[in-house]
């Protein structure tokens, strides 16, 4: 069956999100190694994913850990450096799709307030036809419910939709319920699956 809609996910597809990277540049690698191993950052972050305010988990847990406090609230005063650059050739694979009318949504595993903070600094962000965002719907990537939340509202079935994502547990979860999928590992390969089924040309797709 033709893809009737596109979804993409948004961090490391259309932006960059590297906290480990940007922890390395600010305290160093060993410094980190033991942040990292001494608190729970993915569990905390996961928290504002679900709907908490990053203020407001990221100050809980650094009271909690006084020892690394000073750099557990780096979470949340670089948040925006952590989560960059854009990447070109998905944003511009992105509007081409949109260009040529095919529906495009997000479903992103992402604090509401947070995707406020990066709509303001990446417009990308603010062209999607729908937006499904974990924080706004209290529930995350790979759970079924956010995918069969997203077929009820944009009234497409699960073999209408091409769905791409960085991680292989979202994407097993999505073609579980029968969408077509692409485990994004770089946009030349996302590109190269959008030409495959019809959705863009050669063209199309470049850089």
């Amino acid at each position: 069956m033709p893809v009737e809609g596109v979804v993409f996910d948004i961090g490391n597809v259309l932006i960059k999100w590297d906290p480990i990277a940007h922890y390395d540049q600010v305290i160093g690698e060993a410094r980190r190694k033991a942040v990292f191993a001494a608190v729970d950052l993915d569990g905390m972050n996961e928290r504002v994913d679900l709907g908490e305010t990053l203020l407001s988990v990221v100050a809980e847990v650094a009271q909690a850990n006084p020892d690394y406090a000073d750099e557990i609230m780096i979470w949340h005063d670089d948040w925006l450096k952590m989560c960059a650059p854009e990447i070109p050739h998905s944003v511009r694979l992105l509007r081409a799709l949109k260009a040529k009318g095919v529906p495009v949504f997000a479903l992103t595993n992402f604090g509401w307030d947070t995707f406020d903070v990066a709509c303001a600094a990446y417009p990308v962000l603010t062209e999607f036809d729908r937006a499904y965002v974990s924080g706004r719907m209290k529930v995350v990537k790979p759970e079924p419910e956010i995918y069969a939340r997203l077929e009820a509202n944009s009234g497409m079935a699960a073999s209408d939709l091409l769905f791409t994502d960085d991680k292989p547990e979202n994407i097993t979860a999505a073609a579980t319920r029968g969408w077509k999928t692409h485990l994004f590992e770089g946009p030349a390969g996302w590109a190269a699956r959008l030409v495959a089924e019809g959705l863009l040309s050669e063209a199309e797709a470049q850089p």
